[in-house]
């Protein structure tokens, strides 16, 4: 069953009621350029069909938010919006962040009902907090709590209640991917002017994300640390920020360990999200493969943020595709899911031998998007969705 499917029935079961809208947001994949975004650079991640779901509907009797989580065992929620959550994490500090920070409408609201529910992995650094956020966001707008925003300045607001509420030092790319992102096609990032290109993924290949089974967290300080990292190397560099460090300056080397591991990685990942994109406007499926490989050994070997499952996961997935695309991990790291790149013809054959390395139900669990039919394929329900953002 859908998101927009679950969050309609859940609605219904708890309140009584028939919702009257749903608003929906995207989680994202990102094929290349991880811990960058933080730092001024460029990535391209590629928004899924699979998201976070809010069914809502207005109370004229009295004014609060009252909202049902039906992920999470139906736990509940009430507020008023002019209540400042305390900084926390789960998706109570991610509604009460999102009523506190978007601008309140201006003729007054009343009451709103909410159900929330989702159908993204857990864990699997797809995005669910941003995705959760934006359709959040969406979901007040449409029921009169809040006012509209531009989809740009949405997208800040979500980065806003990751940074002041769950305390997640992100950098802006997952909300951008859920609000401005076009179905079908990656999302070439400038996260220094906030300006992008779609890029429409060729004919013939095909994106399969895999879980892990290693659940990631990003609360647990190491995310932050990477980025703190990175400022002090760029405060040591004499630079703005490490987008504007050229790949090769010597004065990389003269920085103290770790500090010039994580500037090398951002640094050349920068230049290989470059390199990817102009693979994927000229179909050269082998360059992005060597992008994608390239990536990965960056992100184990220099930012250190990948896991040993992880990278045995990915070398699964290349050995069976071949020189013919490629496979990283993808997302904030500690775990979480990996990406490959192929031709649509092999994913069946590149499904089986996960199944024959990591049993049936990790191949039912794998995801893979395809340019023909701009939809996800949940491989255990043969389920196809189209869902409007």
């Amino acid at each position: 069953m859908s998101a927009e499917a679950r969050a309609h029935a859940a609605f219904l079961c708890h309140f009584g009621e028939t919702p009257e809208g749903v608003a929906f947001a995207p989680g994202r994949v990102n094929l290349i350029g991880d811990h960058v975004d933080y730092c001024d650079g460029l990535v391209l991640p590629m928004p899924l069909q699979l998201g976070t779901a809010v069914a809502w509907r207005r109370r004229e009797e009295r004014a609060g938010i009252r909202a049902l989580a039906a992920d999470f065992a139906d736990e509940t929620d009430s507020f008023s919006p002019g209540e400042q959550p305390a900084p926390g994490h789960g998706w109570r500090t991610y509604l009460r962040g999102m009523a506190a920070i978007l601008p309140p409408c201006l003729e007054g609201a009343g009451g709103l009902d909410l159900a929330i529910a989702g159908d993204l992995p857990r864990g699997a650094g797809l995005s669910s907090s941003a995705s959760l956020c934006t359709a959040l966001a969406r979901a007040l707008v449409a029921g009169g709590v809040a006012a509209p925003l531009p989809p740009v300045e949405l997208a800040r607001a979500a980065q806003r209640a990751e940074h002041d509420y769950a305390k997640v030092a992100c950098g802006i790319m997952d909300q951008m991917a859920s609000t401005c992102g076009l179905p079908g096609h990656a999302m070439l990032l400038d996260c220094r002017t906030l300006g992008w290109r779609d890029l429409a993924l060729p004919a013939g290949w095909a994106v399969m994300i895999v879980p892990s089974g290693v659940t990631r967290g990003l609360v647990d300080g190491e995310y932050n640390l990477r980025r703190t990292q990175c400022q002090a190397a760029a405060r040591a560099l004499g630079a703005g920020s490490l987008r504007d460090v050229p790949p090769g300056d010597p004065a990389l080397a003269d920085l103290p360990e770790p500090e010039a591991c994580r500037a090398r990685h951002v640094v050349e990942e920068i230049a290989r999200v470059e390199q990817a994109a102009d693979c994927l406007l000229h179909a050269d499926l082998v360059g992005f493969g060597a992008c994608l490989g390239r990536s990965h050994q960056s992100l184990r070997d220099l930012f250190e943020v990948s896991h040993p499952q992880v990278d045995r996961l990915v070398a699964t997935l290349q050995s069976a595709i071949g020189l013919q695309g490629g496979a990283r991990m993808t997302g904030g790291g500690f775990g979480g899911a990996v990406v490959a790149v192929m031709a649509a013809s092999e994913t069946a054959r590149v499904r089986g031998s996960v199944a024959s390395h990591y049993g049936q139900q990790a191949a039912d669990a794998a995801l893979v998007l395809v340019p023909e039919n701009p939809v996800v394929l949940h491989a255990s329900t043969h389920m196809y969705r189209k869902s409007s953002q």
